[in-house]
């Protein structure tokens, strides 16, 4: 008769154990490219298509900034509240 196993983790279980979730790393990401680039630019109007380098744990890291602007404007409405401030405080009128 062989013991028996506990049963492996659910993946919710798996993912609060490894840390923040892709959506919320990608976030991150993204506020950070928005920060070098508004510090750069001087400003937040970012065009749609343009892509900003940024180094996440020593590798340089493409951002597709222009489509984060976007998509996170139009989903505005799904961001907590942490995500809001993070943005208002970059001067995002709109978060």
């Amino acid at each position: 008769m062989q013991p028996l196993q506990a049963p492996s983790p659910t993946p919710a279980a798996g993912r609060a154990a490894k840390g923040p979730s892709k959506a919320s790393q990608a976030f991150q990401r993204g506020l950070a490219a928005l920060t070098q680039y508004i510090a750069r630019e001087g400003h937040h109007r970012v065009p749609r298509s343009h892509t900003e380098q940024i180094t996440v744990e020593g590798e340089v890291t493409p951002v597709r900034l222009g489509v984060f602007m976007s998509n996170t404007k139009q989903r505005r409405d799904k961001l907590g509240d942490p995500q809001r401030a993070a943005l208002r405080e970059l001067g995002i009128e709109w978060a």
